[in-house]
């Protein structure tokens, strides 16, 4: 229930009515009630706020009225104050829009530099994506704040997105490696029964094995999988997804996972991927983009292009050598290698993209679109099963 001021008059529906609108607008600037030459109150609009909500517009004001007002100012002490406000008038979801909001209105990353300030803001994947971008800037006293607050949203993640990951690359393999006709220590006993329950025969209460159901022997590794992460400067949010990825791909023996990064150099950095904190501070936001280069390299590294997954994390956005890089793909792509291209690997799904470069792709056999954290398993899974990435786009979209 709302409760009125004690000098306003109007109905509680009326008055919540009006106090919504004078958040969203803010306050009337001073020069203009002068002019008008009338009291805020006598406005058939204007509202006077509780404390609450006076300190709730202080905090939208500070950001949305900062060309008018003071603003959040550039001492430390002011940025923390603004941070612990917004924190206590606003729940986490309008928390994080409110910060990358600073920091894209403001030109704020600056505050993102000082220990302090980092303790007070909400972690999040963008948050993250932009440390990463700032971390040849960092000072070495908020170093080790900033890796905390990076770990911490990489542990959110990975405890969010790594059993449906596993759950469904164990099941995928486990389809991927099933044979019907198994030796006898390959036998799957109980897959065996149900499948041949049918066969039961009462009278001599035994069921007739007519089809025998397996695992053939496997291999030190099912599939390879190459992530290929495109990490200039638009590409931030992916590059985190990407690294939680890899880890928990890493973590499953039937796989052998890389993970390469590029700008216009290409790096490999499959030795820090068992932790995807060091794989993101091993990552350089920024800079240009030379596709065709790190296809060229993974065309190196692919050692069984039968086996291979090649997963292409880029806007197509290319810098360097654009023939060279429809000419890579096509040889990839004959060499019998699954390559699938992921215009962006973020929460939004809507990304900024070459849409030429990707139609030629599309034309080559490599299906290319935005893919969601909480789809990728089932990407890979459907990978693995050597499925049709286009019908199993088109499903997992409808």
């Amino acid at each position: 229930m709302t409760l009125l001021p004690s000098n306003d008059t109007r109905s509680p529906a009326e008055y919540e009515r009006l106090r919504r609108w004078r958040l969203i607008l803010g306050r009337e600037p001073e020069e203009e009630k002068k002019n008008q030459g009338r009291d805020s109150l006598e406005s058939g609009f204007a509202v006077n706020l509780g404390d609450e909500d006076e300190g709730m517009d202080r905090t939208l004001e500070a950001l949305y009225e900062s060309d008018r007002e003071s603003g959040l100012g550039s001492s430390s002490p002011h940025v923390n104050r603004w941070l612990g406000d917004i924190r206590k008038y606003f729940p986490t979801s309008v928390v994080r829009i409110m910060q990358r909001d600073a920091l894209q209105r403001l030109g704020m990353r600056e505050m993102l530099l000082e220990p302090e300030t980092l303790e007070a803001i909400e972690p999040d994947v963008e948050l993250v994506a932009t440390l990463i971008s700032l971390k040849n800037v960092i000072p070495a006293k908020t170093k080790e704040t900033a890796r905390l607050v990076v770990r911490k949203v990489v542990e959110q993640l990975m405890k969010k997105l790594r059993q449906p990951m596993v759950h469904a690359v164990r099941g995928a393999i486990s389809r991927s490696s099933r044979t019907y006709r198994p030796r006898a220590a390959e036998i799957e006993w109980p897959l065996t029964i149900r499948k041949n329950l049918k066969h039961y025969l009462p009278e001599q209460k035994t069921i007739v094995l007519e089809k025998l159901v397996g695992h053939g022997r496997r291999r030190s590794s099912l599939r390879d999988v190459i992530l290929c992460v495109d990490q200039s400067g638009s590409m931030g949010p992916s590059v985190v997804y990407s690294s939680v990825f890899a880890a928990v791909l890493a973590s499953i023996p039937a796989l052998r996972t890389q993970m390469v990064v590029f700008d216009t150099e290409v790096a490999n950095l499959t030795d820090h991927i068992q932790d995807p904190v060091d794989l993101l501070f091993g990552t350089q936001l920024g800079g240009g983009t030379d596709i065709h280069r790190a296809l060229r390299y993974c065309q190196q590294i692919t050692m069984r292009p039968q086996q291979t997954i090649f997963v292409l994390v880029t806007d197509l956005y290319e810098g360097g050598d654009q023939a060279g890089m429809m000419q890579a793909v096509q040889e990839i792509v004959a060499a019998g290698v699954t390559l699938i291209c992921l215009l962006a690997l973020n929460d939004s799904g809507s990304p900024g993209f070459h849409e030429t470069n990707a139609a030629e792709l599309t034309a080559l056999g490599v299906p290319c679109f935005a893919c969601t954290p909480e789809i990728f398993p089932d990407l890979i899974s459907a990978a693995i099963q050597r499925q049709d990435i286009s019908l199993w786009r088109s499903r997992a979209t409808t």
